[in-house]
C-alpha cells in the first residue's frame, strides 16, 4: 500500500493514526533519504500515544527511549552507526526482550544484526509531497496495513492503491 502525504502536519497525523494501531512487541523500519520525514512520522506516533515531551532525532545518541502508559517505545537512528556490531553496545537484545515497540531509522546500517521488522515504511520525495510505501513482513505488519487501508488518514492523502483522495473538511 502507498500513501501520498502533503506536508509535515499530514505526516504527523498519519503517525497519530498509526499509534492507535500499534501493539507490542513490534518492530517498525523507517527507510528514506534525509529529510523525508522519518522522525516527523515517529513524533506523530509518540503524540498519538500520549507523549507530550520533546521528540528528538536520535542521530547522535542512536537511541531514545520513551516510557508510555502501557509500554515502552524505543526510537533508534542508525545513520551514524559505524559498524553493525555497535548494536550490541546499545543493548538491542535487551530491548527486544521487553514489551515494547522499536522504531528503527536507517535499518540498512544495522546489517544482519537487526531482527526482521514487522512493518517496513519506505518514505520518498515526490514533488511537493512524500510517498510512504508500507511493506509488511509479519502477520502483525499485515494487520497494521489492513487497518490503515480501511481508515485512511484524515489529512490530505492519496491512496495510490485505491486511487482516491480524502481531504479534511
Amino acid at each position: 500500500m502507498k500513501l501520498k502525504l502533503r506536508g509535515e502536519p499530514a505526516q504527523e497525523a498519519l503517525g497519530r493514526q498509526l499509534a492507535g494501531l500499534l501493539r507490542p512487541p513490534l518492530i517498525l523500519y523507517l527507510e528514506g533519504d534525509l529529510g523525508t520525514g522519518k522522525t516527523t512520522l515517529t513524533r506523530g506516533i509518540l503524540r498519538g500515544l500520549g507523549h507530550r515531551g520533546p521528540v528528538r532525532s536520535p542521530t547522535f545518541t542512536l537511541l531514545e527511549p520513551y516510557d508510555l502508559d502501557r509500554w515502552r517505545l524505543f526510537h533508534l537512528d542508525l545513520y551514524r552507526l559505524a559498524d553493525p556490531e555497535e548494536l550490541d553496545y546499545l543493548g538491542l537484545r535487551d530491548l527486544l526482550d521487553q514489551d515494547s515497540v522499536l522504531i528503527v531509522e536507517w535499518p540498512q546500517r544495522g546489517g544482519l544484526d537487526l531482527p526482521q521488522p514487522d512493518l517496513e515504511i519506505r518514505l520518498a520525495y515526490q514533488a511537493d509531497a512524500r510517498v510512504l510505501e508500507f511493506v509488511p513482513h509479519s502477520p502483525a505488519g499485515s494487520a497494521l496495513v489492513a487497518a490503515l487501508a480501511r481508515h485512511p488518514a484524515e489529512e490530505s492523502v492519496d491512496a495510490a492503491k485505491s486511487h482516491r483522495e480524502v481531504r479534511r473538511h
